[in-house]
């Protein structure tokens, strides 16, 4: 074992791999009534929409340690079938829901016909298959949900003879209703789906009518035209994901490439939506986020949780608005690690109950900034609670602790307990120098005498004078080795580390004109470093992309002096062995 961060939970490292063939997406769970994790898949042994391209199943007994051999639900997979979603029925059938290309049709035209795609994974027929034993097999005949044409597919380049969809979106049940998301694709082009749309399927008898060809189905919402994004907020609007309120209310969140998540609420069922809205935080700051999932999941306390990317704004937009750039090594979909929760709860509205957002927190994370982290499920057992995620070539479930997930919902209320300081001192002075973890280190342990990130962090909080300016804690040693906290013309506070091998300044964005109480967050699992002012994590506004930043790789430890320096324009300094989540920054 080497030092690096065995024991950070947030680490997709750490989790619990889910076989597949290679490629695998979209690994989503339902609890069987025999006691299982039912776990469906996309995979196949090349790359995203490759031919071969099919769902499986495997089971779990022991919350995802180990699996069965998976079983694919079509047997010969000669026709792409992909991107499933379960629903587990009052009797304990379950049924899988997926897209199949059952024409076979091997190539399609862009919208504007000047581009040919040979990926034909997300067209044809939105299917269903059916188990009576708990996931072990699945019947031998496929069913056809009958979806209604939108104006988007009459327009498509086919006349909707040919129809382009997925679907990423958990099914739920309301009223004895079930409900299936469906993502209407009407253009192909930049970014494969150049125009898209959500869906509601409707079926009120799927959940007690044992014949399959008997259950029916109606496509919501009532009209021509689907959720789309806000006016102004570009053709793309997909990946919807669903909860339902205490006062039966539907909330939808799902993904533009405007920058930002957004949302939607029906009051009749889904047959009509509010005009779609940038979803913002209790403190009223829209919620950044990439073209990548976003889900939302009701938990069984009542509260919910809000998994998106915390980074976008006008700066995605502006990327899909000139998509040729001469660094070709850019991607629409890039940027979706680290992974970010907020919590979140209802309150009362004119219309009706509406969920509110805490600060971001997060939560899972790779060391190497290219991996990208999506398609997430959330399991809930015996008070556990459990995230699974795709990476697109290693699936995995994560434990994660439950004490966690109550800091955050704490921290909406100002409930969150702050953790004892290692130093609690008033400015100015001069207090002795704290130890504060590395951040590379030899690695002593193993064969190979290299380095590593051990992990862990810290975190400084300042509490600043009305005329704070300059300098306000100085670590710095007669090299300018060490560390420095420094309040810019700008008021961008800037965490200066500094020591043989180079110097990196790492600047928050533009602080309030009333922030009292900074926090700088150095969390030393993914080498980032976050910044907080008076509780609300500062994630860049109109200004950045991105609030946090990367720690450079040849940085090894911020320790250089014996005594720091502490200015009198902070009244007071808090200093922590560990990165504090955002919740605890009060």
């Amino acid at each position: 074992m080497d030092l690096t961060s065995a024991d950070d939970w947030r680490d997709i490292a750490q989790g619990r791999v889910i076989p597949s063939d290679g490629y695998c997406d979209q690994p989503y769970i339902v609890k069987t009534d025999d006691g299982a994790w039912l776990c469906c898949l996309t995979t196949g042994s090349r790359h995203e929409g490759a031919p071969g391209q099919h769902v499986v199943t495997m089971r779990s007994f022991d919350q995802g340690r180990t699996w069965s051999a998976p079983v694919k639900v079509e047997p010969d997979c000669e026709l792409e079938n992909s991107y499933a979603v379960m629903l587990k029925a009052n009797s304990g059938r379950i049924y899988i829901f997926y897209g199949h290309n059952s024409d076979n049709v091997r190539s399609i035209v862009s919208h504007d016909g000047q581009s040919v795609f040979t990926r034909v994974d997300s067209l044809g027929y939105y299917v269903f298959k059916y188990s009576d034993d708990h996931g072990r097999s699945w019947s031998r005949q496929r069913h056809v949900v009958p979806v209604r044409a939108f104006q988007c597919d009459r327009e498509n380049v086919y006349q909707g003879n040919i129809r382009f969809f997925w679907n990423v979106g958990r099914p739920f049940v309301h009223d004895g209703s079930a409900y299936i998301p469906l993502i209407k694709v009407g253009r192909m082009g930049a970014g494969f789906f150049a125009q898209s749309e959500g869906a509601l399927l409707r079926s009120v008898n799927l959940l007690s009518e044992t014949d399959p060809e008997k259950i029916s189905f109606e496509t919501l919402p009532d009209g021509d035209v689907g959720l789309r994004s806000p006016a102004g907020g570009g053709p793309v609007a997909e990946e919807q994901s669903y909860v339902v309120l205490s006062d039966g209310s539907f909330c939808v969140s799902y993904r533009g490439i405007d920058g930002y998540g957004v949302e939607s609420y029906s009051r009749d069922g889904g047959r009509t939506w509010s005009a779609p809205q940038y979803r913002q935080t209790a403190s009223g700051r829209r919620m950044k986020n990439p073209r990548a999932a976003n889900f939302t999941w009701k938990c069984e306390n009542g509260k919910y949780l809000y998994w998106f990317h915390n980074h976008g704004g006008h700066f995605i937009r502006d990327f899909w608005a000139r998509p040729s750039l001469p660094n070709g090594d850019c991607s629409y979909y890039d940027d979706r690690n680290p992974a970010w929760l907020c919590g979140g709860r209802e309150e009362d509205s004119p219309e009706g109950k509406i969920i509110v957002w805490s600060e971001p927190e997060l939560v899972l994370y790779d060391r190497d900034p290219f991996i990208r982290i999506s398609y997430p499920d959330l399991v809930e057992e015996d008070g556990n609670f459990f995230l699974t995620e795709t990476q697109k070539n290693i699936a995995r479930v994560h434990p994660i602790p439950a004490a966690f997930l109550e800091k955050i919902w704490q921290g909406m209320d100002g409930a969150c307990p702050t953790p004892t300081p290692l130093l609690d001192t008033p400015g100015p002075w001069w207090p002795p120098a704290m130890r504060l973890p590395s951040f590379f280190v030899r690695n002593s342990v193993g064969s190979r005498d290299g380095g590593v990130r051990p992990g862990g962090g810290f975190s400084l909080q300042l509490e600043l004078r009305p005329d704070a300016a300059g300098m306000l804690l100085d670590g710095l040693d007669h090299n300018d080795y060490g560390f420095a906290v420094r309040l810019s013309p700008q008021r961008e506070l800037e965490l200066v580390l500094s020591d043989p091998w180079g110097k990196q300044v790492l600047a928050s964005p533009p602080l309030p004109e009333q922030a009292v109480v900074v926090t700088i967050l150095v969390d030393g699992g993914p080498a980032l470093v976050s910044f907080v002012a008076d509780g609300c994590f500062l994630d860049g506004g109109e200004d950045r992309q991105f609030g946090f930043q990367r720690l450079a790789s040849f940085l090894r430890h911020p320790n250089w002096v014996f005594q720091w320096t502490l200015s009198k324009a902070v009244a007071n300094l808090r200093v922590f062995n560990r990165c504090l989540m955002t919740a605890e920054c009060r």
